[in-house]
C-alpha cells in the first residue's frame, strides 16, 4: 500500500466524493483505509450494565484504496505515487505530477 496513516487524501468515488480528509487507520491486509470525517455510518452499542443507557456511535468506516487519491505535499494536487530509490538505498515515495519526495 503507497498509502500511510496521517497522509491527506482526495476521494474519487461514492457520496463523499471531491472531499479530502487526512488518514486515520490503513488495513493493508485488506487494502483498505478510514479517512476522518468520510463515509460515516453509525453503530448501535446496547447498555453494559444496568442502569446505563443505550448509544449511537458514529465512526468512518473504511475505503477501498482504489477510490481516493493522495494530496501532494508540495503541490497540493491529487496525484498517483511513483517509486525514488534515495542515495542510501532507501525507497522514498514521488508524486507522479511535480516529481517531489512526499
Amino acid at each position: 500500500m503507497n498509502i500511510k496513516k496521517g497522509d491527506k487524501v482526495q476521494i474519487l468515488t461514492g457520496k463523499d466524493s471531491g472531499k479530502t480528509g487526512k488518514v486515520l487507520q490503513v488495513y493493508p491486509k485488506r487494502n483498505k483505509l478510514s479517512v476522518e470525517g468520510i463515509n460515516l455510518r453509525f453503530k448501535n452499542m446496547r447498555p453494559r450494565r444496568q442502569n446505563e443507557k443505550g448509544q449511537r456511535i458514529q465512526f468512518p468506516a473504511p475505503l477501498t484504496e482504489s477510490n481516493v487519491a493522495l494530496i501532494c505535499s508540495k503541490c497540493g494536487k491529487p496525484t498517483r505515487i511513483g517509486a525514488l530509490v534515495s542515495e542510501g538505498g532507501k525507497k522514498v515515495r514521488r508524486c507522479a505530477k511535480c516529481k517531489q519526495a512526499i
